[in-house]
């Protein structure tokens, strides 16, 4: 089992191909234990909201844009 716990709200991430559907990269709203939920940034689901298994994130294309923090403004 891969490591998750440096995914974070705001990170960006690559999400594994899956049917029809290429690698794309992911924008995390929400961390669950068994799934993320967020937006499409590429691939035909660019823009859509979705909510990929946690097995399905290959890596973290960047960290969140906070550097880390999710404090209040």
């Amino acid at each position: 089992m891969q490591d998750t716990s440096n995914i974070t709200t705001g990170s960006t991430v690559l999400i594994a191909g899956f049917d029809d559907i290429p690698s794309h990269q992911f924008l995390v709203e929400e961390v669950f234990e068994d799934c993320i939920t967020g937006t499409a940034l590429t691939g035909p689901f660019a823009g859509e909201y979705g909510e990929p298994d946690i097995e399905l994130v290959l890596r973290v294309l960047s960290p969140d844009s906070n550097g880390g923090s999710q404090g209040t403004a």
